[in-house]
């Protein structure tokens, strides 16, 4: 008789705290669903990427620039519904911006166009990281789209330049003058010791 009383008792116990299990689990399974709507919206709602060419010289970079106009064109194209689009979305970036060093026009392969597209795929890779987190940090997420899209006009704007930069005609003499200032061509200025040996 006591034995069926400590069995009685033990399974009474141990269904009500499985019960209470169940409660406390789908209590914290509520609060991770909101906490996940609210990254959703913050997100959603700071999603907006400068996709559109800002002045003449972007707008015919990506006529012939095959790599930065598919970029711009993922750029504009917004997820929807779920994190886990924003995080299909971002790895796509992702790839597309690092290829944007391939087919570099020619005018503008200088060192402030590739230091500028190379500090835009660090940004849009970490978006891509953070994003892919866990605990996904929001605030640090709509930090980073500002970012990028201050890369992205700099980027545009040091286009401009270089293409205003190139219109201005060179005055009579003064390529030969910039060949003087070479000091890659320059002739060594190497004196020799006389009281070294010399070797013949």
């Amino acid at each position: 008789m006591k034995y069926l009383a400590v069995c009685f008792c033990a399974t009474f116990l141990l269904l009500t705290s499985c019960k209470e299990d169940n409660q406390q689990l789908a209590g914290e399974n509520k609060k991770a669903a909101q906490k996940k709507e609210v990254i959703y919206k913050n997100i959603s709602k700071s999603w907006d990427f400068y996709a559109a060419p800002i002045n003449t010289t972007s707008e015919q970079s990506v006529a012939s620039w095959t790599e930065f106009r598919q970029f711009l064109e993922e750029l504009g194209q917004k997820p929807s519904k779920t994190i886990s689009a924003f995080q299909k979305k971002a790895a796509e970036l992702s790839k597309k911006v690092v290829l944007l060093n391939n087919n570099i026009p020619y005018q503008f392969q200088q060192p402030q166009i590739k230091s500028r597209i190379g500090t835009l795929i660090t940004k849009v890779r970490v978006l891509d990281l953070f994003i892919h987190l866990d605990a996904i940090p929001d605030k640090k997420v709509v930090v980073l789209i500002s970012e990028i899209n201050a890369e992205l006009v700099s980027l545009q704007r040091q286009m401009d330049k270089i293409t205003e930069k190139s219109k201005i005609p060179v005055e009579e003499g003064e390529s030969d003058m910039l060949r003087m200032l070479d000091t890659t061509r320059a002739i060594p200025n190497t004196t020799l010791d006389p009281n070294l040996p010399r070797v013949e």
